[in-house]
C-alpha cells in the first residue's frame, strides 16, 4: 500500500510509482500521437475530413463515467472490506492471546483450597501458553502466504511444532490445518483438566472467528469482478478514447492533442484504477499490506508472552508498504 505525505501536494502530482499513470502512461501516449495526426490531417486538408460531431462521444463519455464510477465503488468495496476482515483479525488475534495467557494452565484451586504451582508445572504452562500463541503468529502469517498465493512455509519452521511443521507440506490449504491443530490442543489441554469447562467454548469461540474471518477474505478473493463486465469497460474505453479525436477534432482544432490526453489520461486512469483495487490481497503498491499486519501482530503477541527479542515493524520501502 502506498503511503503519501499528508499534505505534501506537490510531492503527490509528481508521484509515478504505484499510480494510475504508471499503468497507463503508454496508452494515452497512443491516444495522443493519434490525435497529433488527426489533427495535422485536419488542419492541412489532406487526405482526411471528419464530419462527427462531439454529440455521440459526449453521450458516451456520460455513461462511460456512470459505468466507471460503478466499478470503482465496487472494487473499493471489496478493498475496504478486506482492510475490515484484517482488521478483525488483528483484533482476534490479541483476544485469543489474552484468553490463552489468562485461561489456560493447571489448576490452582482444589476441593481442599487453593495451591501454589511448583516450578515444573509453572515452566510447562509458560511453554504450552508459548507454543499455542506461536502457533497463532504462524497462523497469521500462513494466511497472508495463502491469500497471496504463496509457498513460504520455511518462514513458519520457527514458530512451529516439528510434527506440526512437517504435516504442512502435503496440505493445500495450510491456515486451516493450524486451527485444526489449535482446536485438537486446546481440546486436550481441557481433557487434561487445564481448561475450564465454562472457558472451552470461549476459547473455540475464537477460533470461530478466525475461521469466518478467512472464509471471508477467500470469498473476495477467488470471486472477483465478473469478467464479462471487466472486458466490456476495458473495450468501451479503448474504443472511445481511440475514436475522440475524430469527433472533437473539429471543435477544438489545434488543441485536439491536448484535450484528447487530458480526457483519455481520466478514462484510462479511472479503468486502471478500478482494476488495481479488485483484488486488494496482492502485493501491488495499491494492495493491502499484509506483511505489514501480520507483521504488527507478531510483535504484539511477543510482547504479551514477556519476549524481548522482537522483529522490528516494517517501515515503507519507496513509499510503498507490503
Amino acid at each position: 500500500m502506498m503511503i503519501i505525505e499528508s499534505g505534501s501536494w506537490l510531492s503527490q502530482l509528481r508521484r509515478f510509482h504505484g499510480t494510475a499513470l504508471e499503468v497507463v502512461w503508454k496508452r494515452v501516449v497512443i491516444s495522443t500521437v493519434l490525435g497529433v495526426v488527426v489533427t495535422v490531417f485536419h488542419e492541412i486538408q489532406i487526405y482526411f475530413e471528419s464530419n462527427l460531431t462531439p454529440l455521440p462521444f459526449t453521450i458516451v463519455g456520460f455513461a462511460l463515467s456512470i459505468f466507471l464510477g460503478f466499478r470503482n465503488n465496487t472494487g473499493y468495496d471489496r478493498f475496504w472490506e478486506g482492510r475490515k476482515l484484517w482488521g478483525s483479525m488483528v483484533n482476534v488475534a490479541r483476544t485469543m492471546t489474552r484468553q490463552v495467557l489468562t485461561l489456560v494452565g493447571p489448576r490452582m484451586i482444589t476441593a481442599a483450597g487453593d495451591r501454589e504451582l511448583d516450578r515444573r508445572e509453572l515452566e510447562e504452562r509458560e511453554a504450552v501458553r508459548e507454543q499455542v500463541v506461536h502457533v497463532l503468529i504462524a497462523y497469521v502469517h500462513a494466511f497472508r502466504h495463502h491469500l497471496r498465493d504463496q509457498d513460504a512455509l520455511d518462514e513458519l519452521e520457527g514458530l512451529l511444532p516439528p510434527e506440526l511443521y512437517r504435516s504442512l507440506r502435503a496440505e493445500l490449504n495450510r491456515p486451516v490445518a493450524i486451527l485444526q491443530w489449535l482446536g485438537d490442543r486446546l481440546r486436550g489441554l481441557y481433557d487434561r483438566g487445564w481448561i475450564h469447562p465454562m472457558h472451552l467454548p470461549v476459547l473455540d469461540g475464537s477460533l470461530t472467528e478466525i475461521t469466518s474471518i478467512q472464509g471471508a477474505c477467500e470469498r473476495i478473493k477467488n470471486t472477483p469482478i465478473p469478467a464479462s463486465y471487466t472486458v466490456l469497460i476495458h473495450r468501451i474505453v479503448a474504443l472511445y478514447c481511440l475514436g475522440l479525436p475524430f469527433g472533437i477534432v473539429t471543435t477544438t482544432g489545434i488543441m485536439t492533442p491536448v484535450v484528447v490526453m487530458i480526457v483519455t489520461y481520466a478514462f484510462y486512469g479511472l479503468d486502471a484504477v478500478g482494476s488495481q483495487i479488485e483484488d486488494p490481497f496482492g502485493v501491488g503498491p495499491n494492495d493491502l499490506p499484509l506483511t505489514t499486519l501480520a507483521r504488527m501482530i507478531e510483535v504484539n503477541l511477543r510482547q504479551r508472552l514477556g519476549e524481548q527479542e522482537l522483529p522490528p515493524f516494517l517501515k515503507p520501502v519507496d513509499g510503498v508498504l507490503q
